[in-house]
């Protein structure tokens, strides 16, 4: 993999690299796809500015002198967005699959903290479905990781030789607690707004047509808040080292209904948000402390 640098000390503009994303990529044949080494860099980022309020809110966070643990995944939106659209990267943005998520949190953070951001691309692997690839992201303060995060994604490929039968799927398992999630229309453009994720799959059951789905889908990172602020208000749990990781899985069509189901331990919970019948999952995770 080459490797390319940008650090910057301003975002990049998310208006001029949606117009990049819409350009067609000159595509090699599946087995050549190699995903540069590309890395970003954003200097003396604030954790406090105009779209916090709104991101708590759009997300269910409560008000707190510490920062939501996924906003740093906020903060560095464009720094991802920018590596998904540089001439180097050889797959369309549009029509990735964003497959699990990994967040690691250090420490607290705190709102008004200055970060500095890292992001690149790593992790090439062919999986079953297509190629598979990473994004990690790494923010630090005062020179110190206090943050981390993986993101593996998926350029769906189409699969040589015979299909292979699946098998029927693991008995779903229910956990002891259980909250409903409303999803309403709106929430993929009010999460839009916030975030700076305008994938027209999310936006409106029109332009969510366009790539297949019979109506919108609710942002899978937003999915992952709403778990997150709503499990943080419940007895147990713990504001200091943790690690959050999920799996995405069936889309939540918008409007919808969910069902978040999970169980406590002493260093780990589990947890999954279900369809509004509570027989197939939108996401699965589990939390770890320490």
């Amino acid at each position: 993999m080459s490797d390319v640098s940008v650090y910057q000390s301003r975002p990049p503009s998310l208006w001029t690299l949606y117009g990049k994303a819409i350009l067609p990529k000159g595509q090699k044949a599946s087995g050549d796809l190699e995903i540069p080494g590309l890395r970003s860099s954003l200097v003396g980022v604030s954790t406090a500015n105009d779209n916090l309020k709104r991101y708590q809110k759009v997300c269910g966070f409560a008000t707190q002198t510490h920062a939501p643990i996924t906003w740093p995944h906020i903060l560095a939106f464009p720094l991802h967005l920018k590596l998904l659209t540089e001439k180097a990267f050889p797959l369309p943005l549009l029509g990735l699959v964003h497959l699990r998520n990994t967040i690691t949190q250090h420490r607290p953070i705190r709102i008004g903290e200055t970060l500095d951001i890292d992001v690149r691309l790593d992790g090439q692997n062919q999986g079953a479905k297509g190629l598979e690839f990473d994004l990690v992201t790494e923010v630090s303060s005062a020179g110190k990781l206090v943050w981390e995060e993986v993101s593996t994604n998926l350029f769906r490929q189409p699969q040589q030789g015979e299909k292979t039968n699946p098998g029927k799927p693991p008995e779903l398992q229910r956990y002891p607690n259980t909250l409903n999630i409303n999803a309403p229309e709106s929430i993929g453009r009010q999460y839009a707004k916030v975030s700076g994720d305008r994938n027209p799959i999310h936006l409106h059951a029109l332009t969510a047509r366009a790539f297949g789905f019979p109506r919108a889908i609710a942002h899978g990172m937003w999915s992952k808040a709403q778990v997150l602020a709503l499990l943080e208000q419940q007895a147990g749990w713990k504001h200091e080292a943790v690690s959050v990781a999920c799996q995405f899985k069936k889309p939540l069509f918008l409007p919808g209904t969910a069902q978040l189901n999970w169980q406590t331990g002493d260093s780990n919970w589990d947890y999954q948000l279900l369809n509004a019948k509570g027989d197939a999952p939108h996401l699965t995770g589990n939390i770890t402390w320490g």
